[in-house]
């Protein structure tokens, strides 16, 4: 398994080291502008804003048979992939029930959990399945929802609503698990998803808020999403890919989205 980056990057991991749960991760790491061999399936783990750029630097090794696969929520990042490269080629996911903090570059992680993974708009079940055997062989932990897109649009409702949220209120899980404000404004922004998705064409109701809040409650108060993981940290945060997706859609829609349209303006 290869991990592509750029020179400038790979010198820096090998230099200030990585470690996951206090272990150092001992990564194959590969400079992709020197690298020529095709890969098989093709696994983008980076933020959505520096995803166009690792689309552009590893595209001479998306080959005819590479199955492509985002780690990133929301639901634009398999539309880019598909763009560029094909949607034949993407198998959808969402990335859920973990819980992990970052620091610098230490990583820990109370809870490991999950890949979801499915097809959707013209994605080919042989690629699932060629996944899904490679996750077998490895143990790694995955699931197979039975309406993917509902699933994606679930996902997207949660962060929508509490990784905006807790980090305009520069909080962490407690600020939107308490009632007041915090929490009124993450329901607010998840019924503006909700409103947005259903002129998509999809069943998000006031049901999906309720099991996703109960959800959040239930994490520990301590935890940060990361997004406000991302803000403290200086980073430029994913409002675009949260916030921006409703807000693009909802004029779309003539749909009003003033919540999420206030997260917009206080994070771009």
């Amino acid at each position: 398994m290869r991990v592509l980056a750029d020179k400038k990057r790979i010198e820096r991991y090998k230099k200030e080291r990585i470690t996951f749960n206090g272990k150092v991760c001992d990564f194959q790491y590969c400079d992709a502008a020197k690298e020529s061999r095709p890969s098989e399936l093709a696994l983008f783990a980076v933020k959505y804003g520096a995803l166009e750029t690792a689309m552009a630097e590893n595209a001479h090794l998306v080959g005819e048979g590479t199955v492509l696969l985002s780690v990133l929520n929301g639901i634009r990042s398999e539309e880019d992939l598909g763009r560029k490269f094909g949607r034949e080629k993407v198998v959808h996911c969402i990335a859920q029930k973990m819980a992990a903090m970052k620091e610098g570059n230490e990583a820990v992680c109370t809870n490991k959990g999950e890949l979801a993974i499915g097809v959707l708009d013209g994605g080919r079940e042989e690629n699932l399945a060629a996944v899904r055997d490679f996750f077998d062989s490895t143990g790694f932990a995955y699931s197979c929802p039975a309406d993917m897109r509902h699933a994606m649009w679930g996902k997207l409702l949660c962060n929508v609503g509490v990784n905006q949220t807790v980090s305009l209120f520069q909080g962490t899980y407690r600020s939107v698990q308490l009632e007041g404000e915090a929490r009124e404004m993450m329901k607010a922004a998840m019924r503006e998803t909700i409103l947005v998705a259903n002129a998509e064409g999809v069943d998000l109701s006031e049901k999906d808020l309720t099991d996703w809040v109960s959800i959040i409650d239930g994490l520990n108060p301590d935890g940060e999403p990361s997004m406000r993981q991302d803000s403290k940290a200086g980073r430029k945060t994913e409002v675009a890919l949260f916030a921006g997706t409703i807000c693009e859609l909802g004029k779309k829609h003539s749909i009003d989205t003033p919540v999420n349209d206030h997260f917009l303006e206080q994070f771009m």
